[in-house]
């Protein structure tokens, strides 16, 4: 009974033990790869209630539409914000000149203020020895429905051009 299918015991013997050996090696990768997906699972999972990977893909989704939902809110309060600046009055011009040519200073000015769609008010004091007069003038799209001195156009074109 020492030869099996007619081969020497002591080759039967090597050959399982290599066998053994090979299963070894192999069942020893296994172990490290699978402490490795271990550690990865358990980083992965941390700090979620999830108890598996699918409760923990339908939480991350739920937080994700969460956020755009969000993220649109965001969207629109930044465009509304937006909307309201370009009704602020951010354009302002000086325009000093010397309004009767009688010597002195420029003491007579137009401060034109302006929007972004060019809306406002236009501001003119005219300046004499004895008197100061004040004049304000509405301002629709870069026109009033007042006339305008060249002065006063002047302001205008000066706010006309800041960006």
């Amino acid at each position: 009974m020492g030869e099996l299918f007619g081969l020497d015991g002591g080759i039967i013997v090597l050959t399982c033990f290599a066998l053994i050996l090979v299963l070894f090696i192999f069942i020893l990768i296994l172990s490290i790869k699978l402490s490795s997906l271990r550690k990865q699972y358990t980083q992965m999972m941390n700090g979620s209630k999830a108890e598996n990977m699918e409760e923990l893909i339908i939480e991350m989704q739920k937080v994700l539409n969460e956020q755009k939902a969000e993220s649109i809110a965001t969207s629109a309060k930044v465009e509304t914000i937006r909307k309201a600046m370009m009704r602020l009055k951010s354009k302002v011009a000086i325009h000093r000149y010397n309004a009767f040519n009688e010597g002195g200073s420029d003491l007579s000015f137009t401060v034109a203020i302006l929007d972004e769609y060019q809306d406002g008010v236009l501001l003119t004091g005219i300046h004499s020895r004895e008197q100061m007069y004040m004049y304000a003038k509405p301002i629709q799209n870069a026109q009033s429905s007042y006339t305008l001195s060249p002065e006063e156009k002047e302001a205008i074109n000066q706010t006309l051009k800041q960006p």
